[in-house]
C-alpha cells in the first residue's frame, strides 16, 4: 500500500461503515421477534437476517432496497417460524433514515474530508442515503447507490461504476481508497476490482459476522482500523509526518 498521503479520494461504503445498520434492523426486529414470543437476542436476530438480505439483492438486483428489507424479513420470518405482518416488514423498509449514525463517524469524516474527497459507494436506495447523509451532517462530493447502478455489492458492475465516476473528480484509480466495514460486501469485490481497501472493523470486539454474510474466501485488505476515528487519526499522523520531511 502507497503512504496514505498519496491518495486523493476515499469511497465509503455506508452501512455498518458510518451508519449502524445492525442497530437499526435489530431494533425493529427484536421488537417483533418480542411481540411473537420468541426468546431471541439481537445477534441470533441478525444472523439468521443476513443471507437472506444479501440471497434477495443477489436475485432481484433492480428491487429498491426499502423492498428488499422488507423480502428479507419475510424470509427470516419463514426461517424463524414467527409470523410477520405487512405492517411488521414495511416498518423495516421505512426504518433506514432512522438507522443511527456511529458515534465517531461525524467528527472522523470531517478531519478525512480536509484531506480527500469524498464518494459514497451504497447498497441502500437514494431516500434512504439522503436520510442518513442529513444524519451524519457532512457533504460527500459523489454518491453512488445501488438504485443508480442497477444493482447491489458484492456485484462487480457497482465497483466498476465506482471507477467509471473518477474522472468527473480528476481521480486517478491508484489515489482512491476504499473504507468499508464488510469483507462480503465489499473488501472481496473490491480487491478483485484492483482497489486498495481499508477495513473499519467495527464487530472488533464481537465473534460472528452479525448482518453481514460470512465472505465465504479469505481476503487481505491493505489496512485495519477499529474505528473510523482510529482511521482518520492514523491519516493525520500520515500527513503530520510528510510535512515534517
Amino acid at each position: 500500500m502507497d503512504d496514505l498521503t498519496n491518495y486523493r479520494a476515499l469511497s465509503f461504503d455506508v452501512y455498518g461503515t458510518l451508519i449502524d445498520w445492525e442497530a437499526g434492523i435489530a431494533a425493529v426486529l427484536s421488537e417483533w421477534a418480542a411481540r411473537n414470543g420468541a426468546a431471541l437476542d439481537d445477534e441470533a436476530l441478525l444472523l439468521a437476517y443476513a443471507d437472506h438480505e444479501a440471497a434477495v439483492e443477489r436475485e432481484f438486483p433492480g428491487l429498491a432496497y426499502a423492498e428488499v428489507l422488507q423480502s428479507a424479513f419475510r424470509r427470516t420470518a419463514d426461517t424463524l417460524g414467527l409470523a410477520a405482518t405487512d405492517d411488521d416488514v414495511q416498518r423495516l423498509g421505512r426504518s433506514v433514515p432512522d438507522w443511527p449514525a456511529f458515534a465517531d463517524t461525524q467528527e472522523a469524516l470531517a478531519r478525512l474530508g480536509r484531506r480527500y474527497r469524498l464518494i459514497i459507494l451504497s447498497n441502500v436506495h437514494r431516500e434512504g442515503v439522503a436520510g442518513s447523509i442529513a444524519r451524519m451532517g457532512v457533504e460527500f462530493d459523489r454518491v453512488l447507490t445501488a438504485q443508480d447502478i442497477g444493482s447491489y455489492k458484492p456485484a462487480q458492475r457497482n465497483f466498476a461504476a465506482l471507477r467509471d465516476s473518477l474522472p468527473e473528480l480528476d481521480i486517478e484509480p491508484q489515489q482512491l481508497l476504499h473504507v468499508a466495514q464488510s469483507l462480503f460486501h465489499d473488501h472481496v469485490p473490491g480487491k478483485a476490482a484492483g482497489l486498495d481497501t481499508v477495513w473499519i472493523n467495527r464487530r472488533h470486539d464481537r465473534p460472528g459476522w452479525g448482518a453481514t454474510p460470512d465472505p465465504g474466501v479469505a481476503v487481505t485488505p491493505d489496512l485495519e482500523f477499529p474505528s473510523l476515528a482510529a482511521f482518520a487519526d492514523a491519516v493525520d499522523e500520515a500527513f503530520a509526518a510528510s510535512a515534517s520531511r
